[in-house]
């Protein structure tokens, strides 16, 4: 055994604890876990949506305030990430997987017996908050298990579809629930998946190196590597800078970022718009039931594994192209920009969706036709944000990237959860096609920006301040 922390740092590549040195079907299953937990968390941001209605009769309050409870459990889910991941820096990601969820799981549970509207949103605020936390660490577990380049590209792509997933199955199954139970089972349906789920992943190893490394360095009675956070003032200054003032200077002078972050919170906002008002356009214009309004969102299901599937063929595509451009065994990295090759895909396809969506959805056109475009906004939101995050990641580094993603989320969330609120008055307003078509324009507003990054991606860079 090495007598040093240097030597076990240096010996990690050939460790058998080194989560790249797994077998396939161990690292096949340590990806599912944080997958499910995300998949998890979005199921329970949608299952509520259907039965607001029934809490508003229920609580006799208004159809924006019987909101609430989505909201702030979005906002949970903006401000979650920045307690996850520091403490995952000390404590190991396993830690976030076997100890938040269970926490997050007993707020859902309060939820579930609220008495009051005040109540139930307070503790849908606090399981967003705890539950959020595979969303802070997952990325971070699929990169310690598979190498770069494309098998980490394609692990990431498909976990971040399971949380586009997440949704599209909770709007099926809590149309079903709006319609033949009250809206306390949207909570004990998320209660019983999530314990489930839970359970599966009870047989999570670690795969973060750094507390692998303390612990056996403690165990062994070696000098203790220094930790990536350092204690004390020292620490908490740290934590401050990169958890909130970095994502935070970023997003304001970092055109990336905060364009990029723009972007995701528009294309997710749509998505939450689309939770609200699906029941409302699908019931008053064709007469469909909760649950059938329900089933609307298997088209958007299944255009997120379309737009997962193109997306990795895309990257496929560009791999081979830059391989036989700079030979066969070349090792050059891939330049960032092309990475945005998904997006300029998507990007144009949002506003045809979103258009297609407005003016198809009326009496006399048959409802089939809004329910393509709802397949194929899914398709488009899958390539545009994963994208985007792929190249986000990638002009930044290991470095930088994790600020970089944490500003993205977090106004993704914070602009995300705040449109339900107004997407019944807009719809009840402007009409449905009007109120669909100013989407429309703002997806063609936002549709150049990845053949903006593409052609002059390298010389905005030179003025970052986090890229060398």
């Amino acid at each position: 055994m090495s007598s040093s922390p240097i030597t076990l740092e240096n010996d990690w590549l050939k460790d058998p604890a080194n989560a790249r040195n797994w077998s396939f079907c161990k690292r096949i299953y340590s990806t599912t876990v944080p997958s499910l937990l995300c998949l998890l968390v979005s199921f329970n941001l949608a299952m509520y949506s259907p039965s607001h209605s029934n809490a508003q009769h229920h609580f006799q309050t208004t159809s924006t305030l019987s909101l609430l409870p989505f909201s702030l459990y979005v906002y949970g889910l903006a401000f979650g990430p920045m307690i996850a991941a520091p403490i995952s820096e000390v404590f190991g990601r396993r830690f976030i997987y076997l100890v938040m969820p269970p926490i997050a799981l007993l707020f859902i549970m309060g939820a579930g017996f609220a008495n009051n509207l005040a109540t139930l949103a307070v503790c849908r605020f606090l399981a967003g908050l705890l539950g959020s936390s595979p969303l802070a660490v997952g990325a971070g577990t699929i990169m310690d298990i598979w190498a770069g380049g494309q098998p980490a590209t394609r692990a990431i792509t498909l976990f971040m579809t399971s949380a586009f997933l997440g949704p599209a199955l909770g709007s099926l199954v809590g149309g079903f629930v709006a319609e033949y139970k009250s809206w306390r089972w949207s909570q004990w349906t998320t209660l019983f998946l999530g314990a489930m789920i839970w359970l599966f992943g009870l047989g999570a190893k670690e795969t973060y190196a750094g507390p692998i490394i303390r612990q056996r360095a403690k165990r062994l009675g070696l000098p203790l590597p220094p930790r990536s956070i350092p204690s004390g003032i020292v620490g908490i200054k740290f934590l401050v800078t990169v958890t909130l003032t970095r994502p935070l200077y970023m997003l304001l002078f970092e055109p990336a970022v905060g364009l990029f972050s723009l972007y995701a919170s528009f294309t997710f906002s749509v998505l939450f718009c689309f939770l609200a008002s699906f029941p409302l356009v699908f019931e008053k214009v064709y007469g469909f039931s909760p649950g059938q309004s329900g089933l609307v969102f298997i088209a958007v299901a299944i255009g997120c594994i379309l737009g997962a599937a193109l997306l990795i063929l895309i990257d496929q595509l560009v791999h081979t192209k830059h391989k036989l451009r700079h030979g066969h065994h070349s090792d050059t990295p891939l330049p960032p920009e092309l990475r945005l090759c998904g997006a300029m895909v998507g990007s144009p396809l949002m506003p045809i969706a979103l258009f297609w969506f407005a003016w198809t959805a009326r009496p006399g056109v048959h409802w089939t036709a809004p329910i393509f475009a709802t397949a194929l906004f899914g398709c488009a939101n899958i390539l545009i944000f994963v994208s985007g995050v792929l190249y986000l990641t990638g002009i930044y580094g290991a470095r930088y990237s994790a600020s970089a993603l944490a500003a993205n989320g977090f106004l993704r969330y914070m602009l995300g959860g705040s449109f339900p609120l107004f997407t019944l008055a807009m719809y009840n307003n402007l009409g449905y096609s009007w109120a669909g078509s100013l989407l429309g324009f703002l997806g063609i507003a936002f549709a150049p920006l990845p053949f903006v990054f593409y052609r002059f991606g390298e010389r905005i860079r030179k003025s970052s301040a986090y890229i060398s």
